[in-house]
């Protein structure tokens, strides 16, 4: 098989690089000259082919040396090498397994190899049986992050001692302009603070997603490694109220490539580590010190502000308190969302899951880091509303989340965004949903028309971003009556955005990892599960004693309505019905009834997705549809997003000959 062309030259490139690191050109002059010597010395006047010249380099070890130092290039020294390591692509979006002999590294860059060398002490699962082959079982993965770049190891079968054995390629490059293209140092990179961050999530057999943990790694311990290469095992912690509690052990090792000229000392990078944990106490101190008063100053305004939701603080999945302001960050998704609504569309179709609790009592709070938010899959409304928020900064609007409560009191989050003519607009993460907001006025005549309420929120105590934080001090919290005028002070009391700066700038607080571009392929998937629905209904259809018969060409019509109800969730704008009934009107011969049904599920699970449908009256009709001259038709498509994020539409439809 060919290499395409660009891989080509970059082995090109590297042979090229590593023969003139060898010498090879004196040392071929070298032996040719003594070749010829030789043959002058027996006296044969035949000419010097190329076959003798290789013969006499083979026979030197030339040849030997040069693959051997060519080998020895692409690999990175270990005792124990996993199969595959895991390189990220140029994209951020994106990353790339291949077997570590094959990968290629760009010798002008530094470049850190991570490896997982098993785990040990998951008690959780020490009565799990070994399971058999092709047995489904639950599974670990296990997720990276770090400057800018994501990893994902390949799922193993959990247990007491589960086989991570996984090898990953993470380049170390400066962030400085005009730096990037040039390779680290031991002090430059003693300087990068930012932490690899692990997450670990349990898959179960019916493809539910747990997150088990969550832990930062402070790499910096390799630079002062005496052979540049260091291992050491990770306690791993539960999460949420189980936080405190160690799940596992995993054995990492680390080693830079290529290795530094000059070593660290200990003593350096453990007082550089000391240092940076002070300096953010520090702050953290500080923050805490006028997050206090301005709290006093708040409630000495009126003594309602007690009740209002304004939260300031809030526990991640480790449970460390940090800023709310800190969950928020400009996130810009590339090319992988085309505009505002798609991107709340994305976040709409990961599952919404309020955080697990053991036992009675109130919710358990947990926001999550974006990170562990994304690799699950699914998480409560608060991270919901902190990632739509980040990607609405990115698209330029000037985007807040908001805390308050809908109907009955519940307390909830969603997202604001405010137009340059003063309109606000509500942004339901969950749903994606748009509602505009116009205040009643409650000092209008009696008889004066008033807007309706439109959205399903009751109260608001705050609103945040990343820069700024602002309590709600008008008189009432009710939605209905407030007026976001954020620059007057009268109505809303702000924090220092100094003070903000301070503890949720970039480099202070975690950094938000890249969003990934889907890896399904969306017509595959779609076949697949329309192909198990076929299956699933002649079954159902079969123990009513019914036949079966499909008509291929009004399934594939289907397709239309299926993509202009995708649309309408992206868009708000209905387009293509028109057509579609005009398809239907045409296919549908005159004495026949035609029924169709719709149904949006968030999974690719057929036997889950047909049980949720028969609970539909007019779906069991179409189902079970009995009369002369049946047709049935049935059309899937899977609408791929980001983090593999799917909206799957599905249409049963079925004509019949009316009979009196």
């Amino acid at each position: 098989m060919a290499l395409p062309s660009d891989k080509t030259s970059e082995l090109k490139q590297m042979i090229h690089s590593h023969l003139l690191k060898l010498d090879i050109n004196k040392k071929v002059q070298q032996v040719l000259a003594e070749t010829i010597r030789d043959e002058h010395q027996r006296s044969t006047h035949g000419a010097l082919s190329e076959a003798d010249l290789v013969h006499a380099l083979q026979r030197r070890g030339i040849v030997d040396e040069v693959i051997r130092g060519i080998n020895a290039n692409q690999e990175v020294t270990t005792q124990q090498e996993p199969e595959t390591v895991h390189k990220p692509s140029s994209h951020p979006n994106g990353n790339i397994q291949t077997d570590m002999k094959k990968a290629i590294v760009n010798p002008s860059r530094r470049h850190m190899y991570l490896q997982v060398l098993g785990g040990k002490a998951f008690l959780e699962h020490l009565q799990e049986p070994e399971p058999l082959p092709g047995q489904v079982c639950p599974t670990f993965t296990l997720y990276m992050h770090f400057r800018n770049q994501r990893f994902r190891s390949k799922a193993v079968p959990c247990a007491c001692e589960p086989d991570l054995n996984e090898g990953f390629l993470l380049e170390v490059h400066k962030d400085s302009h005009g730096e990037n293209s040039k390779m680290a140092d031991a002090t430059t990179m003693l300087s990068m603070c930012d932490p690899i961050q692990l997450v670990l999530i349990k898959t179960d057999t019916s493809s539910e997603t747990t997150l088990v943990s969550s832990y930062f790694l402070d790499w910096r311990r390799v630079l002062c490694a005496p052979s540049g290469r260091t291992c050491f095992v990770v306690e791993l912690m539960g999460v949420g109220s189980e936080s405190k509690l160690p799940v596992g052990i995993l054995t990492i090792s680390l080693e830079l490539h290529p290795p530094l000229s000059e070593i660290l000392n200990a003593d350096v990078v453990s007082t550089q580590q000391t240092l940076e944990r002070q300096r953010t106490a520090e702050k953290e101190r500080l923050f805490l010190v006028y997050a206090k008063q301005w709290w006093r100053e708040f409630l000495e305004i009126r003594s309602s502000n007690q009740s209002k939701m304004v939260k300031i603080f809030a526990q991640d999945e480790n449970g460390v308190n940090r800023p709310v302001c800190s969950y928020v960050h400009l996130l810009r998704a590339g090319r992988l969302l085309e505009g505002p609504r798609q991107a709340a569309r994305f976040v709409s179709l990961l599952a919404h899951e309020k955080a697990p609790v053991v036992g009675g009592g109130e919710k358990q709070e947990q926001w999550c880091t974006l990170l562990a938010f994304l690799c699950r899959g699914k998480g409560d409304c608060e991270d919901h509303a902190t990632l739509l928020c980040s990607l609405l900064l990115g698209f330029g609007l000037d985007a807040y989340v908001c805390v308050g409560s809908k109907a009955k009191g519940v307390p909830h989050t969603w997202v604001m965004t405010r137009g340059t003519d003063g309109s606000i607009t509500f942004w339901e993460s969950l749903t994606a949903r748009r509602y505009l907001h116009q205040p009643i006025d409650p000092e209008a005549p009696p008889l004066a028309p008033q807007p309706k309420p439109s959205s399903p929120y009751r109260t608001v105590g705050c609103v945040f971003n990343h820069q700024t934080f602002l309590a709600n001090c008008q008189p009432t919290d009710a939605v209905d009556l407030c007026v976001f005028d954020l620059q007057n002070q009268s109505r809303w009391k702000a924090m220092s955005e100094e003070a903000l700066k301070s503890v949720c700038a970039p480099g202070v607080a975690p950094s938000l990892p890249p969003l990934c571009s889907p890896t399904l392929d969306a017509a595959s998937a779609s076949n697949h599960l329309e192909l198990e629905m076929r299956y699933y209904v002649a079954e159902h259809r079969k123990d009513l004693g019914l036949a079966t018969v499909w008509d291929d060409h009004l399934s594939y019509l289907l397709s239309s309505a299926l993509s202009a109800y995708e649309l309408e969730r992206c868009t708000g704008v209905s387009c293509g019905n028109e057509e579609f009934q005009d398809a239907v009107r045409r296919v549908v011969p005159d004495g026949h009834t035609f029924k169709g049904f719709p149904i949006h599920v968030l999974h690719r699970n057929a036997r889950r997705a047909f049980a949720t449908c028969l609970k539909f009256s007019i779906c069991d009709e179409i189902v079970s549809c009995r009369g002369d001259h049946v047709r049935l038709a049935i059309r899937v498509r899977v609408f791929t997003y980001p983090e593999d994020a799917c909206a799957v539409w599905l249409m049963f439809a079925c004509k019949y000959r009316s009979v009196s």
